[in-house]
This record gives C-alpha cells, structure tokens and sequence, in this order.
C-alpha cells in the first residue's frame, strides 16, 4: 500500500519523532483516517525521508518512531526555474502545481506588459507547492518567489545556464535548445503572449526563443508542458 507523504520539519537521526502541529494531526485522522500503527512518510525538504510508524495521535501532537530511514533519488538531474507571467488566480494555481508534479525547481511570477491580472497569494501557492510535492514523491518543495518584473526576471535568469523564452515565433524546441545545462530558466507569457519588446530583450540576453509547436496553448498548459519537456529532457 502506497504511504502518504507528509514535509515536516524533524531529526533524521532520531529513533521517534514528536510533531506538534493540529492540522496535520486532524488531517491524518480525519482526511487519511489514520491511527496508532500505521504508517507514514516523513521528509525533511532536503531528500532525507522516514518510513515512521504513529504511537500516538493526539488534537495536536504525533508521535512516531522512525523504522526506516531513505534519501529521496526522485529528483530531476536538470534544476529548472519557472518564470510565469501572472493569470488569472485558478489558471495559476494549476500552473503550479502541475509544474511542481513534473519537476521544475521554483516558480517565479511576472508581470509583463500583456499581464492584466498584478497580484497573488504567494502563501496559499506555496501550500499548492508543498501539497504537489507531496503526492508527485518530491524530495524538496519547490519555492514561489516573489513578483518579479520581466525586465528584473531578465536579468536574474542570466545566471542560469540556459534560458528558453517560449514564443510563437521561435524554432521548434528540439533546434532552439541542442543541449540544455545543469540549470534552466524557462519563460511562459500571459494569455496574449509576450511583447516583441519583450522577445527582442530576450534575445539581447542570449536567451534561446522556442516554440511548443502550431497549436495555441493556454499559459496554464504551456508551462506544464515545457517544464516537463525540459526538466525531464
């Protein structure tokens, strides 16, 4: 039987582990149904997991000795940055969490000249984040930075050692990137695309500019889909 998964602050090293916190308690009896002598995965968000089985469920504390101890080998050999432009609440919201199940690293938002919507629940995205990492089997929970403008998102992604900006006008993804390195930054436009302004600042910077094929995604699909093309390889 699958064990659910649960990111929690504990000792790796440690023969029993004592977690205060109400919610997860009420999650694991009322959601998962769970009691003394089951089971479940424990990780600390740096790929260090536990196999611990529950001694005690209280309102708010749970107690469980650790019977076995693994580091998480899930995680993509490419770390890749999200850069998405802001939508609407529930497109980005799928965003994320689809972008975290196929592997991307973080999640940064932008605003760019064709963004109409200018502000997020970086709290609740980041739950979104830590919920997706849970079930997909991450080893780590992605973080959703702060707002960003294209042009700072510019010039951080610079950094990385290849950035792809996804564009209608750009070459077919295998002929825009040959090779993609260690570190990816990937950058998704809003609904109405990314200015020409905006690609020809890309191009400035060395940014390769690919496109997911003929057919018109939504930003929601697209970022899915080039994040797991790429992190995936």
């Amino acid at each position: 039987m699958k064990l659910h998964r649960f990111f929690m602050p504990f000792n790796y090293a440690d023969a029993e582990v004592a977690l205060h916190f109400a919610d997860l308690a009420h999650q694991l009896q009322k959601v998962f149904r769970l009691g003394n002598g089951d089971r479940l995965v424990l990780c600390d968000g740096m790929r260090n997991e536990v196999v611990a089985e529950i001694t005690e469920l209280g309102k708010e504390t749970v107690r469980a000795d650790i019977i076995e101890r693994t580091v998480n080998n899930n995680e993509p050999l490419i770390s890749a940055a999200l850069y998405l432009a802001i939508l609407k609440r529930e497109n980005f919201e799928l965003a994320v969490q689809k972008a975290v199940e196929v592997g991307i690293a973080e999640i940064i938002p932008l605003t760019t000249q064709r963004t109409v919507k200018s502000g997020l629940n970086i709290e609740r995205l980041q739950k979104i984040a830590k919920e997706a990492a849970e079930q997909s089997g991450r080893g780590i929970v992605p973080q959703v930075k702060n707002i960003c403008t294209f042009e700072s998102a510019v010039r951080s992604a610079a950094k990385q050692g290849s950035v792809i900006l996804f564009d209608s006008s750009g070459d077919a993804i295998k002929r825009a990137v040959r090779k993609y390195a260690h570190s990816v930054g990937i950058f998704i436009g809003p609904e109405g695309g990314f200015a020409e302004e905006e690609v020809l600042l890309a191009k400035q910077n060395n940014f390769s500019i690919a496109s997911l094929g003929k057919l018109t995604l939504r930003a929601e699909t697209a970022a899915a889909v080039a994040s797991y093309l790429i992190v995936q390889g």
